[in-house]
């Protein structure tokens, strides 16, 4: 069900737009050559033009984006035994959004290589920041969950104050700061998708193989222990691989929020707390989910197109506040 949602995603994806191309049409111009005869993959009409060079890469590097935030999300409600966590929580977005907002201020060229600037140096912001706050956190070998969320929130809130007086004294560069701090993908081609997509794919599969470690790190730490899991060496390897993914994420499409925290929680409601269903499936269900924000995205206020941030926040914040209200029920009962 999962791949199906995810497919027809994909075809909505590459088929909406400034120019509509219809589902039937994007089959067959996806399909072999064998399966839809008269059509060749690669076609240079109109439409081949638009989907194989336009709509397909940001098709692509929004479904791993939604992979990404979704399957980190994952791992960080894990860790924590939170089901309000999220990627950002140990201030990977911050330090992204510093790495970006100090690229954009020495103002590269808008050529190439000055694009790729920005990304990188958001995804060198983030790693950054989540040394510091794995640092601070420890004491002595371990570090305790809730050591890392309150440095987290501190590291987090001091990128943030930075971030502010450098788009305030940069004003020329204002409008592109906001713009990638509200998510979206800002760059055309298969460049962003392909550079994100090594660091993406070796943090996901880590996860996936950490899937079991996250089952016995619900039981609480003590009896983790007590189970043979050295749980401070594969908490230590889960916060790199979730923090790796959701940095590389960050870096090419700013920060999209509550995907990390909708679609891991909605998997957990309807299939169960079992990781190693629950990864995969959330890492399936957001790329779906953040394909259909970016679908929103263009027709909302078509033919301007809105950032992809506050179409998951208006989705988001609603879907919050009942997570919120159910929890405080359950705790009453």
């Amino acid at each position: 069900m999962a791949v199906l949602l995810l497919g027809a995603a994909v075809v909505l994806s590459v088929a909406v737009g400034s120019v509509f191309i219809p589902p039937l049409t994007v089959l067959r111009l996806l399909l072999p050559a064998d399966m839809a005869p008269g059509w060749e993959v690669g076609d240079t009409t109109t439409f081949g033009v638009i989907l194989y060079q336009l709509r397909l890469p940001r098709t692509a590097l929004m479904a791993l984006t939604g992979s990404a935030l979704a399957g980190s999300g994952a791992a960080y409600q894990g860790i924590f035994r939170n089901p309000l966590a999220d990627p950002y929580l140990i201030g990977v977005a911050s330090g992204a959004g510093l790495g970006a907002v100090v690229a954009m201020s020495v103002r590269w060229p808008y050529s190439t290589l000055g694009m790729m600037v920005i990304p990188i140096a958001a995804f060198i912001g983030a790693i950054l920041s989540v040394m510091v706050v794995y640092t601070l956190a420890r004491v002595g070998r371990t570090v305790p969950t809730t050591n890392l969320i309150l440095a987290g929130v501190a590291v987090g809130s001091f990128t943030t104050a930075i971030n502010s007086f450098l788009m305030l004294r940069g004003q020329g560069e204002l409008r592109r700061a906001l713009a990638w701090l509200l998510g979206g993908s800002t760059q055309t081609g298969w460049s962003p998708f392909l550079a994100a997509l090594p660091y993406i794919a070796v943090g996901l599969v880590a996860l996936l193989l950490m899937s079991h470690a996250l089952n016995v790190l619900q039981f609480g730490d003590e009896q983790a222990q007590q189970l043979g899991l050295p749980v401070e060496r594969m908490r230590l390897w889960i916060v790199l691989a979730a923090s790796l993914v959701s940095a590389a994420a960050v870096a090419f499409t700013g920060v999209i929020g509550f995907i990390g925290l909708i679609v891991p929680h909605v998997v957990r409601l309807t299939c169960g707390h079992d990781y190693r269903r629950l990864l995969p499936l959330s890492i399936l269900g957001g790329a779906s989910a953040l394909l259909a924000a970016d679908v929103l995205s263009r027709v909302v206020m078509a033919p301007q197109e809105l950032p992809i941030g506050i179409i998951t926040a208006l989705a988001g914040a609603p879907f919050f506040l009942w997570v919120l209200r159910r929890a405080k029920q359950q705790a009453y009962w």
